[in-house]
């Protein structure tokens, strides 16, 4: 355990560089869907859309969450957190953007088979939720109002 306190800022550093990296693919990929959603179905400029997409999921998205988990949890244990109040709230929260981060994935694959099920006015909305839940979480673990 001593090797993980000497390393707790760097960990912590690498945390948030990859909580940045997950946020800023989920502000992006809703964007990426109004973009792809106004390419003409079955287009090549559509078959573009598709790949960005795919590349955005594979090389951003899921590396960064699954760091984002394991780093997360790791400092959590290292300062006690698990049995503060704040920390489930957090966790909840977390789990809710994991959740949504799924649901993203879902719907990458419904537009990659040319079913476009949401407007863009609704994905600009979707667009706003992992902007709420950061600035929840961040108030959560500085604050740490309970």
């Amino acid at each position: 355990m001593d090797t993980l306190n000497v390393l707790y800022n760097w960990l912590t550093a690498a945390h948030i560089i990859f909580v940045i990296f997950w946020m800023a693919g989920l502000f992006m990929l809703p964007r990426f869907f109004v973009y792809h959603q106004e390419a003409a179905e079955g287009s090549e400029e559509s078959g573009r859309w598709v790949d960005r997409e795919s590349r955005l999921i594979k090389i951003i998205l899921n590396p960064s969450m699954i760091i984002v988990w394991i780093l997360g949890l790791m400092l959590a244990w290292q300062i006690g957190a698990m049995t503060q109040g704040w920390f489930h709230v957090k966790l909840l929260l977390v789990l809710g953007v994991s959740g949504y981060h799924g649901w993203m994935i879902g719907y990458a694959k419904k537009l990659a088979r040319g079913e476009r099920t949401m407007t863009g006015k609704q994905l600009r909305l979707m667009n706003e939720v992992p902007g709420i839940a950061a600035a929840a979480i961040v108030i959560l673990v500085v604050v740490k109002p309970f």
